[in-house]
Formats: C-alpha cells, sequence, structure tokens
C-alpha cells in the first residue's frame, strides 16, 4: 500500500530496556507485526562471571545487541521498537538505541527489583519519558503500586502499569501508555 505524502503514517520509536531476563525479547516479540529481528545468542560458560545467571537458571539465550520490531498503533501511528541488551557489559550501547526515541518502557521483574536500578537512572539522566512496566511472571509475588515507587524512588507523575509480556494486548497497553505519557511530557 502506498502512501502519498501527506498521508503517510508517523512513526515513532520506542525503546523498551530492564534488566537481564527481565522479558524484553518476548514483549518485542509478542507485539510486532513483522517478524522480530533478535540478536539472541546461547548462554555459555563464558558468560560467567560476568551475567548474573543465578536469578534466571532455565535462560538459555541472551541479546547481545538489540530487538527490532514494529507494530501499527493506529492507521497514521506506527512504533519501533528497540529493546536493548539486560547486561551490564552491553550498556554502551544504550546510548545509540535511544537516539531518536520518544520514550521507553522499562520492564521491572519484581524478583529482581534491583536489576532496573540502572535503567531508572540511565533514563532519568538523559531526562527520556519511561513508565514502569511489571512483567507479572508467572508466581512473583505481587507488590502495591506505591511499594514498587518508593523501592524505584520514582517520582510521583511517572507511569507504572502490570503487564504479561507474552500477550500481545497487554504490551499493546503498554506501549499506549508511555506513547501518551511521552506526549503529554512534550512542551507545548
Amino acid at each position: 500500500m502506498g502512501y502519498a505524502r501527506s498521508e503517510r503514517p508517523t512513526s515513532t520509536k520506542i525503546v523498551i530496556s530492564g534488566g537481564f531476563g527481565s522479558g524484553k525479547t518476548t514483549f518485542v516479540g509478542a507485539v510486532s507485526e513483522i517478524m522480530p529481528l533478535r540478536t539472541e545468542a546461547l548462554v555459555t560458560t563464558a558468560s560467567v562471571g560476568f551475567d548474573e545467571l543465578e536469578a534466571t537458571p532455565g535462560k538459555t539465550t541472551t541479546t547481545v545487541a538489540m530487538d527490532f520490531g514494529r507494530i501499527t498503533l493506529a492507521e497514521d501511528l506506527v512504533l519501533y521498537l528497540f529493546g536493548t541488551p539486560g547486561q551490564r557489559r552491553f550498556w554502551f550501547m544504550w546510548d545509540d538505541l535511544i537516539r531518536g526515541a520518544i520514550g521507553a518502557v522499562i520492564l521491572v521483574d519484581v524478583r529482581r527489583l534491583q536489576d532496573s536500578f540502572a535503567a531508572v537512572d540511565f533514563f532519568e539522566a538523559r531526562g527520556l519519558p519511561f513508565i514502569i512496566a511489571v512483567n507479572e511472571f508467572d508466581g512473583a509475588p505481587r507488590h502495591p503500586k506505591a511499594a514498587l515507587r518508593q523501592a524505584l524512588a520514582l517520582r510521583a507523575d511517572i507511569p507504572i502499569v502490570t503487564v504479561d509480556a507474552r500477550d500481545r494486548n497487554s504490551v499493546r497497553a503498554a506501549l499506549i501508555t508511555v506513547a501518551e505519557y511521552a506526549l503529554a511530557a512534550v512542551p507545548t
């Protein structure tokens, strides 16, 4: 389908971030209308001492560059999704991945809340609007949003949503939340 110049949809970029094993690749894959680009490699013994694998014993792959997907939210709005790698040794790529983004989703696994601190600090320091999306893993404890806000030292205006990174509708709702939050943050 071709678009006349004035009918082209607006496209924008959203970054999906969070700690190692928080569900970023799953999140992008659940909602992407194209086959997502994944840069996954097998977790090997070479990562011992570099990656904290104890908390994710079933994890066999890891993102080594980025994940990429696309979703059309409305006839005139297309989101490009860029998932960051979660391990500390790949954080040098984050500045490049956020270039041109309007906002970010930080996926949080409450079983390893401390893995979210670096992402929160990163986006706050760069002034990029972000939301917290608590990925509700099966069997993970549930906490009130006020307790999470306090634990993550978040400002009162930063949205916290719950998400199942495997569920397209849940992921879509989180993306709508970050898009609305980012648009509201634009100075008028």
